[in-house]
């Protein structure tokens, strides 16, 4: 399965998705510029955690390429999805 990534006017992970893709967990993301990494954090209301183990590429569009993408859970354990996941990006 393949999971798309995509950064708007929104901050809730389920609002990133492409119309007919599904939502394997989520929660909010903001910029962080000082350490040039995207942060996702928490889980959503509607959705949970993410599910990583079940992604086997992660598709980021190409105008992100460069952050690092980085997971926090509540208890505030960080998951590097940069280092984690395949990412693939695209146009």
């Amino acid at each position: 399965m393949d999971g798309y990534f995509r950064l708007g006017m929104v901050n809730q992970h389920k609002d990133l998705l492409k119309p007919g893709d599904s939502c394997l967990g989520g929660g909010y993301y903001h910029f962080d510029y000082t350490s040039n990494r995207i942060i996702l954090d928490h889980s959503s209301y509607d959705f949970g955690k993410p599910k990583w183990h079940l992604l086997e590429v992660l598709k980021v569009p190409s105008v992100y390429r460069g952050l690092r993408l980085v997971y926090f859970y509540d208890d505030d354990c960080e998951f590097d999805v940069s280092q984690e996941l395949q990412i693939e990006y695209y146009d």
